[in-house]
């Protein structure tokens, strides 16, 4: 009689493992974005200071709205990016760009919005999503996706890739890499740290490290190359003045 409940603890762990082993990326992906704040991204209005440079969104009923404000001796640049295109003002005049300007200022603005509040950005519709892998780091079991983008709707550097390492348990995304071909080309593998939660969103910074040589490495083995100590620590990113308020 004994036996049974051992049969049975032996059944649903089982059962546990296979439901995480049939997990796909989609899931996966979709978890990690509500453990981070799940539907509260889209009515939100974040504000964070980068780099010294001030930012904002603000998400409501399928609209959005990023900005990024620059203050310096000229006086005040300000970057707006909707769901209908790119503007930006230089004190408060609205100035006519090139569309190569226009596309390169945008891509900018987006790119440090996607950053700051991944991994909402996982699910837009230029996103391609593989589960293909898993790995550990630093005795954590963490989930490898894989993230390549469409050509259309995936900017200026659709040609990027992405791996994504997804802790099993938490689901939160501790450590990424991309690998990119712009300019010289290179890969990037980032750390997070500092994690808190800001009205029920969850933020981070990284630590930036740098792969050298790169050209004929698989990015699915760059954290191999970190719990190694392979990898040059380049900076810290750090997001300040975080603030998040909601639409009612």
């Amino acid at each position: 009689m004994r036996l049974l409940p051992i049969i049975g603890f032996l059944f649903v762990l089982l059962s546990c493992e296979e439901e995480k082993k049939q997990l796909t990326a989609q899931q996966i992906v979709d978890k990690t974005i509500e453990t981070a704040g799940g539907g509260r991204y889209d009515a939100a209005t974040i504000k964070f200071t980068f780099r010294d440079t001030k930012f904002s969104s603000h998400r409501h009923k399928g609209n959005f709205e990023l900005t990024r404000t620059i203050t310096d001796s000229l006086g005040e640049t300000r970057d707006i990016l909707t769901n209908l295109g790119f503007e930006r003002f230089a004190n408060e005049t609205r100035l006519v760009l090139p569309d190569s300007m226009a596309s390169k200022y945008s891509n900018s603005l987006n790119s440090v919005h996607y950053f700051v509040q991944l991994p909402y950005g996982l699910n837009e519709a230029a996103v391609k999503k593989e589960l293909v892998g898993e790995a550990e780091i630093n005795g954590k079991k963490y989930y490898e996706i894989e993230v390549t983008f469409a050509q259309e709707g995936g900017g200026l550097d659709h040609e990027d890739i992405y791996m994504y390492w997804i802790e099993q348990e938490s689901f939160t995304v501790d450590y990424f890499a991309y690998k990119f071909y712009t300019g010289k080309g290179g890969i990037r593998f980032r750390k997070a740290y500092n994690p808190r939660n800001i009205n029920g969103i969850r933020f981070v910074d990284y630590q930036n490290y740098k792969v050298e040589p790169w050209e004929s490495v698989d990015l699915q083995t760059v954290d191999e190359l970190y719990e190694a100590g392979k990898l040059e620590l380049l900076s810290e990113i750090k997001t300040e003045d975080v603030s998040v308020t909601f639409v009612n």
